[in-house]
């Protein structure tokens, strides 16, 4: 790996304990199963952008916040 290489991690779990709701509160919102949204907390999957702009609609914050990059 580069040193400059990027990692996208994302901050759902965090925004989700912020925002006082649930892995099963979003899947049902999503019609997802709570594994998927368990993968996507854990970061060993990501959802698509569309995906990342759906959960920032219903969580109600800037898709940017569920975002953060990190140099490897």
């Amino acid at each position: 790996m580069s040193n400059n290489q990027q990692i996208v991690m994302n901050r759902i779990k965090v925004v989700l304990a912020e925002k006082q709701r649930t892995n099963r509160w979003l899947a049902e919102q999503m019609d997802k199963s709570e594994n998927t949204i368990s993968r996507w907390c854990s970061n060993k999957s990501q959802p698509s952008i569309l995906q990342l702009q759906e959960i920032a609609n219903l969580l109600d914050v800037d898709v940017r916040i569920l975002l953060k990059s990190q140099k490897v």
